[in-house]
């Protein structure tokens, strides 16, 4: 009997009964040893070349989502032939960004490059659904985010199929190398623009001072670390009816305790409002619009696109100052946040805990965040407009040049390809 004819059942059994209660280690662990049955090899020679196939979820909204589509349209728009393959349904992920549009990859055999926007245990799974016909003759980069200073043990399953490897970030390079061993290592810059219609809406006098949190709680809620930025904002404000925090979440279904602990956080608070509607980009755009100072007191960032996407917008920060946001996010814009790095404690076991397994248990550690400092840094925007608007000047500047389009595709083109668009 086929492989394929046994496992594709399995999948689905596993999909409706059994796999949303197995702890996300062995979930992981489990997904990749059997996709790895049937994931096709990689041809040891495979040179870059036209066309680009980007896969990853690009019918989803999520930060992998945005990374997947923004790398898409930034080398189209210069002129490479681009195509595009959605693995959202295939990973078992809700669908819920039908609008982007893109090109078919998925009957396109033969040489090209294959840019995989997935995690690492996710990579045997997306090679097995792309299969032999597609993969044969392709160069695979694997572009990846992680959070952390080391990789956990299990993103060892993607090294028989991936080429190259990108990052964002130096933070995730210097993550990705250990495990990388011989392969390419390269940084290779998130590209960002943000519309003219998304950009920092002028003062209002009498409008609130209004702080913003975004994050999605699937992408990890203690990472995120929401309840610190509520926790700020009640200290440096409390029930002060001239000030307001909008609490944007995504996926409340994916760690239900979520909302139990914002709303203890919240305390009732009128001047705290939550929000966990899926907005298009203009939802998004109007949001921004709307904050004098977007907060991210993450214990954990491989890239931190809320960070990046206020400063675009000319919006002042106060984040934490450790890991990804480091390459870009200074004083000059905001205000870093001093942490101190404690043990990992993970109740959605994405990081630590049941199932997941480390190498070194001394590197499951993560930054806590200055409360205080935090509410110090709120006070003083609130006290200060002119403080905001050169912080928010010198944010648009930082990002832009980190963020340049043109310089992913650039970075990217030059590491891998010896053509020009064609």
């Amino acid at each position: 009997m086929q492989a394929h004819l046994v496992i594709r059942p399995l999948f689905q059994l596993l999909h409706h009964h059994v796999w949303r209660r197995l702890p996300v280690g062995p979930r992981r662990a489990l997904f990749a040893r059997i996709s790895a049955w049937r994931a096709p090899a990689i041809s040891t020679d495979a040179q870059a070349k036209q066309p680009f196939i980007v896969v990853g979820f690009l019918n989803q909204t999520s930060g992998l989502g945005d990374a997947a589509r923004k790398s898409h349209d930034a080398l189209k728009a210069a002129g490479f032939e681009v195509y595009g393959i959605d693995v959202t349904a295939t990973l078992m992920h809700e669908a819920n960004y039908p609008d982007f549009r893109f090109d078919d990859g998925r009957e396109l055999v033969g040489a090209g490059t294959l840019i995989i926007h997935v995690s690492g245990p996710s990579i045997p799974r997306v090679m097995a659904f792309l299969g032999k016909r597609l993969v044969t003759g392709k160069r695979v980069v694997a572009h990846w985010f992680w959070e952390l200073p080391k990789l956990p043990g299990d993103w060892r399953s993607a090294l028989p199929f991936v080429h190259d490897f990108c990052a964002s970030t130096r933070f995730v390079a210097d993550a990705i190398r250990p495990l990388a061993g011989a392969r390419p290592v390269h940084v290779v810059n998130y590209p960002l623009t943000v519309p003219a219609s998304g950009r920092r809406a002028p003062e209002a006098a009498a409008r609130p001072f209004t702080a913003l949190v975004l994050f999605n709680i699937a992408s990890n809620f203690a990472r995120k670390n929401p309840c610190a930025a509520i926790r700020a904002f009640r200290r440096a404000f409390g029930d002060d009816p001239g000030v307001k925090l909008m609490v944007k979440y995504l996926n409340a279904a994916a760690w239900p305790e979520a909302m139990k602990e914002m709303r203890a956080a919240a305390d009732g608070a009128a001047n705290i409002v939550m929000n966990g509607e899926v907005l298009d980009d203009a939802g998004i755009d109007a949001l921004y619009a709307e904050a004098d100072t977007v907060i991210s007191l993450h214990r954990a960032e491989g890239l931190g696109l809320a960070v990046a996407e206020a400063m675009m917008r000319g919006i002042p920060v106060i984040a934490t100052d450790w890991s990804g946001n480091t390459d870009f996010f200074t004083a000059e814009c905001g205000f870093p946040i001093g942490y101190r790095l404690v043990p990992i404690e993970d109740p959605q076991s994405n990081y630590a805990g049941k199932g997941v397994a480390w190498d070194d248990p001394a590197d499951a550690r993560w930054a806590e965040p200055d409360i205080e400092e935090a509410a110090d840094a709120l006070k003083i925007l609130r006290s200060d407009l002119d403080l905001r608007r050169r912080l928010g000047a010198a944010g648009i500047q930082q990002a832009r040049a980190f963020f340049d389009p043109a310089l992913h595709v650039e970075r990217l083109s030059a590491l891998l390809l010896s053509e020009p668009p064609r």
